[in-house]
């Protein structure tokens, strides 16, 4: 039977006998409905997990007893970040929660010509805890130990500027150039638009940034469909899958 894993970034070896974060033992206890003596792991973001035993249910609290440090060794030898164009709601959570599963590095939420989502201020922060959420249940989920960073909502001028991994890749229906024909590398920014894809300018933008830009094939694929099989593929040539 898999061990459940959950996230508590304040967990570390030095801790004995401990109470669990709320959220941790309400999916743990109210939810999974797990009694005294169960084991389960807790992981802390940066690399760090322990497999824990609980000693004490009640119904408001529970409280656990840390057994032994697990290894994890599971993080991609590929620093991919994701530049993810902003689409709407369960498209955007997917193709982020897929994006942890396949070990992104560092995931950019990035706002184009073609959004049609609108996010500023107190709405961009409510969102932004939302992916976070995504990402730590991907995490669990998963296996990986690392959360990937989630930077700020970003518009794609000034992220163009910033970006300046060892390759730097766009998808674009129109290109000659695909995945095979590249050189290996071991950090890669993808950039992948919304829906409706990037504009004509934002494609040669980031050409002028020096992105290049690759397609799939014949077929033009959703944005978040794009996300997972660019993903895919990008870990089998380079990474550790495959």
């Amino acid at each position: 039977m898999r061990t459940l894993r959950f996230y508590m970034a304040s967990v570390s070896g030095e801790m004995t006998e401990f109470l669990l974060p709320e959220e941790v033992h309400r999916h743990a206890v109210q939810v999974l409905r797990l009694k005294s003596g169960a084991r389960i792991s807790l992981f802390d973001g940066q690399g760090q997990e322990f497999m824990v035993e609980l000693i004490q249910v009640e119904k408001r609290q529970s409280s656990v007893r840390l057994i032994e440090p697990v290894a994890v060794d599971n993080e991609s030898p590929l620093s991919i970040t994701l530049l993810q164009g902003i689409s709407r709601g369960e498209r955007m959570d997917f193709a982020i929660q897929k994006a942890v599963e396949l070990g992104v590095k560092r995931i950019v939420p990035v706002v184009t010509e073609r959004c049609s989502v609108q996010l500023n201020g107190e709405r961009a922060q409510k969102r932004l805890k939302h992916w976070q959420g995504i990402i730590i249940s991907a995490c669990e989920q998963s296996g990986r130990a690392w959360l990937p960073e989630l930077s700020p909502v970003t518009d794609l001028p000034s992220l163009l500027e910033q970006h300046d991994d060892e390759m730097k890749l766009t998808l674009a229906p129109s290109s000659v150039q695909q995945f095979s024909t590249l050189q290996a590398a071991k950090s890669l920014s993808l950039l992948i638009g919304p829906e409706g894809g990037l504009s004509d300018q934002e494609e040669q933008l980031a050409n002028n940034n020096d992105f290049t830009s690759v397609q799939f094939g014949p077929r033009i694929l959703r944005t978040e469909t794009a996300a997972l099989a660019a993903l895919s593929v990008v870990q089998t040539l380079w990474g550790d899958m495959g």
